[in-house]
């Protein structure tokens, strides 16, 4: 298992952008797949990106294509979800997740290893 911790949600105007970061605890976070998902209030927790082990396959939800970057950086056990051009759908609490050590993609919550505790987004219109 490993822990992990959000932070950089918070309240932006529409058009605009936030930062989220997820830090991972314990040596394995390079042999982990990490994916970002989120839940709106009343909804099912859905996938948004994913990340390869080192960064160099990323796969998106067809709703944040072109908007959204994820990206990691294994010296620091950081994964970063880069939001751009957000909109009042994308209101939700967001959740770092991670596979499973050497696991392989994780695009459903069933790949899921572990969660974070979520970190709220809301983007007024």
């Amino acid at each position: 298992q490993v822990q992990l911790v959000e932070s950089g949600g918070g309240l932006v105007q529409a058009g605009g952008s936030l930062r989220l970061s997820c830090a991972a605890s314990g040596r394995t976070f390079s042999m982990r797949y990490m994916a970002w998902f989120r839940q709106a209030q009343g909804k099912e927790r859905d996938f948004v990106a994913s990340i390869s082990w080192n960064g160099g396959s990323s796969y998106y939800a067809d709703s944040v294509k072109g908007r959204f970057t994820i990206s990691r950086d294994n010296a620091k056990n950081t994964v970063y979800l880069q939001m751009n051009s957000l909109k009042p759908g994308d209101t939700a609490v967001y959740y770092c997740a991670a596979g499973p050590s050497l696991g392989r993609v994780v695009t459903t919550k069933a790949h899921v290893g572990s969660w974070g505790q979520g970190t709220q987004v809301t983007v007024s219109s």
